[in-house]
């Protein structure tokens, strides 16, 4: 939705190659936008598989091309796209960093970091994956994380006291555990979890201390209910360490120091910095990201003005 309403506003016609897992989500966004007045072929699914994508991109009436997914789907997609040179906007994957610095408010940070790490079962791009703490009040953060994060039961969905969902499908959930189990080999520590539950696709609320270069917690992207601790010893290694990514899509900093927080957000090399709030999308904010993390921005102005040409008529 946040990619096809502004394509729609700006005068543009749609069409939605969906996540080949997802067909009945697709159908029923085509639904809603019926129900609300779209008129009939103003938008459109596609069902196909991933190689006949190709060949719409390729379509000439396809004049623009935006996805969101993996990195490995942006490459394919924005490839394709760029053979045929035709603008594309890529909204990928993130490995978001957050920052607490020594004068943080702990409860509000732990609360944001649970909210953040472990909504929708980690499985969200703007999710916080990076914990960045300096040392002065990591074992406090880090004990008071690994407290609230205890609380959270994996179950079935359709269970009310269920609190954490298992992942979308069970080969995400073992990719995930691979990333943990070297991970683990190369130094890190397992404070929480970090062991998939055998019955079901469930991976349960874990928490890695002692992350550093080299391991899958540090360079890649969990997608799923991991939290990665990363220890510096002052703001400026926080911002280095933030940085020191492939990825650039959001960030948060919890301090009581607003100035402070202005500050070390705009050094984040990223699309969206939050100060004392989780990384969310706004319809009134431009989204996207830098880096791998891809090119382009969703929702606001911005976002509308994606699907346009901006064309220039000069009279004498």
């Amino acid at each position: 939705m946040p990619l096809i309403v502004p394509a729609l506003m700006a005068g543009n016609v749609a069409v939605l190659k969906h996540a080949t897992n997802v067909p009945r989500s697709a159908d029923l966004l085509a639904e809603v936008l019926a129900e609300a007045g779209v008129p009939a072929g103003v938008f459109d699914v596609l069902h196909i598989d991933n190689e006949q994508a190709a060949g719409v991109i390729r379509d000439p009436r396809v004049a623009a091309v935006t996805l969101t997914g993996s990195e490995l789907a942006g490459r394919s997609v924005a490839g394709n796209a760029g053979q045929q040179l035709k603008k594309c906007v890529m909204e990928l994957g993130g490995s978001d960093a957050f920052v607490v610095p020594e004068d943080a408010d702990l409860d509000k940070a732990v609360a944001g970091a649970v909210a953040s790490r472990f909504g929708n079962t980690g499985q969200t791009c703007i999710a916080a994956k990076r914990f960045i703490v300096v040392e002065p009040i990591a074992d406090e953060f880090t004990r008071r994380f690994v407290a609230a994060a205890a609380k959270l039961r994996l179950g079935d969905p359709a269970d009310e006291a269920t609190t954490l969902a298992p992942m979308a499908r069970q080969d995400l959930r073992d990719k995930l555990h691979q990333q943990v189990q070297a991970s683990l080999g190369r130094g890190a520590r397992a404070l929480l979890g970090c062991e998939p539950d055998a019955s079901h696709a469930g991976y349960p609320a874990s928490i890695l201390d002692a992350v550093a270069p080299g391991m899958p917690a540090y360079e890649e992207e969990l997608f799923g209910p991991v939290a990665s601790i990363l220890r510096v010893k002052d703001e400026a290694e926080a911002v280095r360490v933030a940085n020191d990514t492939t990825f650039g899509l959001g960030g948060s900093v919890w301090t009581a120091d607003a100035a402070r927080g202005e500050r070390v957000a705009r050094q984040l090399q990223v699309g969206a910095a939050f100060v004392n709030a989780i990384v969310r999308s706004d319809v009134r904010l431009p989204f996207g990201g830098t880096k791998r993390s891809g090119f382009g921005r969703e929702l606001a102005e911005h976002g509308i003005h994606e699907f346009m040409n901006i064309k220039s008529i000069y009279v004498a």
